[in-house]
């Protein structure tokens, strides 16, 4: 059984702290294209990672990477990704699913978990679970422009290398390094298939099966590297020329069919200096929501050397201690 859950756990995370749920909180997760979703009741949403274009009523921007207000029977439709590939979907409360194996992750190879084991279709419906604060508690809420990331086509992933390094050649290793990898078509929840320089290995591809964990590298005996992610499966019998380290998988996954990525050695005690860097950047961010606020938003018209302009106006508040 996968692991499954989200692709982007930052941009997961954030969008649960910016609704007033727990990280882990469920949530819906749009791959390169978004749907639409009616309200029939009155909820606060946040919207992180790529930008889908959401509108509200088809007429309002959604403002993402902070909390908007949605009354009862609006809309709220996204459009195709523009950078990055996947947008994520969180409401104050959460979704009620239910739970399966303790999780409320969605396998749908398996037709397991989530809401039917399987993507949504036209016409479904999902209830709502009621926030534990009053919804107007829960708006204004953002983070600063810093920390909101910004997806690229042209991919560093920092790797450490094993555990079957030694079934690669020393050219094998050297091509790794030095080549810059196209993301296949072949790319989903399950792994990235890339394309370029194939890599050596000293004799077999295959080895006895074992544990295969999101963000291992694999090397099959046609010398493509598969990069395996969240649906992966837990064992396999390829060898693993290395792994991504676990703060660069929110960039891997906004990743997609075309961008470039090449590969970057580290060592364990670097990498794990990467992932407390991440998580001080995640506490920050988890601090500032406590206390900053957005006031409600104003139109203004400003004239300016005889030019009209339409001005949005937020005035940022700081919460009294």
């Amino acid at each position: 059984m996968p692991v499954s859950g989200s692709m982007d756990k930052f941009a997961h995370h954030v969008a649960n702290l910016l609704v007033g749920n727990a990280e882990h909180e469920a949530l819906i997760e749009m791959t390169i294209l978004g749907g639409t979703f009616i309200f029939e009741e009155d909820a606060v949403i946040a919207i992180t990672g790529a930008n889908m274009s959401p509108l509200i009523n088809r007429a309002v921007e959604a403002e993402m990477w902070r909390s908007v207000h949605i009354k009862k029977g609006d809309q709220l439709s996204f459009g195709s990704a523009k950078m990055g590939c996947r947008t994520y979907l969180a409401i104050a409360g959460g979704f009620d699913v239910a739970d399966t194996l303790e999780s409320k992750s969605t396998y749908t190879r398996g037709g397991l978990g989530g809401y039917k084991g399987r993507a949504f279709k036209k016409d479904d419906e999902i209830g709502l679970k009621k926030h534990r604060l009053n919804l107007g508690h829960l708006e204004g809420r953002f983070i600063r422009a810093e920390h909101i990331p910004n997806y690229a086509s042209d991919i560093v992933l920092n790797v450490v290398l094993g555990p079957q390094e030694d079934a690669f050649t020393a050219k094998g290793i050297a091509d790794f390094f030095c080549e810059t990898f196209k993301i296949s078509n072949e790319f989903d929840r399950m792994g990235y298939r890339l394309e370029g320089k194939k890599i050596e290995h000293v004799d077999s591809a295959d080895i006895i099966s074992d544990g295969i964990v999101s963000g291992a590298v694999q090397i099959p005996a046609h010398g493509n590297p598969i990069i395996m992610l969240s649906d992966c499966q837990t064992t396999g019998g390829y060898t693993k020329i290395a792994h991504v380290i676990t703060s660069d998988l929110p960039k891997l996954a906004q990743a997609k069919a075309g961008d470039s990525i090449k590969f970057k050695a580290l060592d364990v005690n670097e990498a794990h200096e990467q992932y407390r860097k991440a998580m001080a950047k995640y506490e920050v961010i988890r601090a500032e929501l406590e206390t900053l606020r957005l006031a409600p938003e104003r139109n203004l018209r400003l004239k300016l050397m005889d030019k009209i302009f339409n001005v949005k106006v937020n005035e940022i508040r700081t919460k009294e201690k």
